[in-house]
């Protein structure tokens, strides 16, 4: 146990019996307000890898589910990808945030998410007192795609080949709603397949955007390595609105793997899903805090 969970394990078990109830009261207007909604949520970053914050994750997930919120986790895994490339002696490649992925990365990429990862997250999940099911965009017809055409940042003249990477055609979420409907917590894996069905790497960012969207959740979850969207003083900005997100494209300060983040929130904001925050997965138990507290972690991202 590190240093800083040692700390909240213990002033945890110092909180009076009668304070613990009134914190768990305080929850209740958000368990009312949020009872039968669907959050998804991108689930990535630290919050993947280190095993304290993973077994938090797996908790929040159960309990949200236990008090009639529909969870659906959506996950990447760039960094177990990465490793698994090395050990074949490939280096991973990328162009503009998107993972660079020709047909031997592909299975790659198919093995690790859709088997390793998925895996052990269906896993926590099914040890903190879930019952959570693995699918990729396969299952179910879920997730059509087709090969991203993807333009030049600075030059749209130019396009650049990034391989077997996805643009998604369409997303049905019908096997994604009969799980819910039962009780089940869906773990996705962003994998599409084509017209002929091969298959396509796509960014879990606009995965986790998309289904938002289709499922018309209540909000969309964005779990990341740093504490929001950062102005170029290294400020927080805890609210954005379209206007603001363009001038920050413009100007630079949100720029590489956190473009496809703020674009996928984007869409989602402007389609209807009621708010999209991108928090902070390097904070314990930060889905409760941010769902069923007054407490705002990270970025808040709205249409208007």
């Amino acid at each position: 146990m590190t240093e800083a969970n040692a700390v909240a394990v213990n002033s945890t078990a110092s909180i009076p019996p009668r304070d613990k109830a009134e914190i768990l009261a305080q929850a209740l207007p958000y368990i009312r307000k949020f009872h039968g909604k669907t959050m998804v949520i991108k689930y990535g970053g630290n919050a993947m890898t280190d095993p304290e914050l993973q077994k938090d994750f797996a908790e929040d997930v159960v309990l949200l589910k236990l008090v009639g919120i529909n969870p659906v986790v959506v996950h990447g895994g760039g960094p177990q990808i990465e490793n698994a490339l090395k050990r074949l002696g490939k280096k991973g490649e990328f162009i503009q945030g998107m993972r660079v992925t020709d047909a031997e990365t592909m299975e790659v990429v198919e093995w690790v998410l859709g088997g390793e990862v998925q895996q052990d997250i269906v896993g926590l999940i099914n040890q903190a007192g879930g019952k959570a099911v693995g699918l990729t965009g396969r299952d179910g017809g879920m997730i059509r795609a087709q090969k991203l055409k993807m333009l030049d940042n600075a030059d749209p003249t130019v396009e650049h080949d990034v391989g077997q990477v996805g643009d998604i055609v369409s997303v049905d979420p019908s096997v994604v709603k009969a799980l819910q409907d039962d009780a089940f917590i869906p773990v996705i894996s962003p994998i599409g397949f084509g017209e002929n069905n091969e298959s396509y790497n796509i960014n879990a960012d606009v995965v986790a955007a998309k289904l938002a969207t289709v499922l018309r959740a209540e909000k969309l979850l964005m779990l990341t390595n740093i504490s929001g969207v950062l102005d170029k003083a290294g400020n927080l900005l805890t609210e954005l609105t379209t206007r603001r997100i363009d001038e920050l494209f413009a100007d630079g300060t949100i720029s590489g793997g956190m473009l496809p983040k703020i674009a996928g929130a984007l869409d989602a904001a402007k389609s209807g899903v009621n708010a999209v925050h991108i928090v902070d997965g390097r904070v314990p138990h930060v889905l409760l805090l941010e769902i069923l507290t007054d407490q705002a972690f990270g970025t808040m991202i709205r249409s208007h």
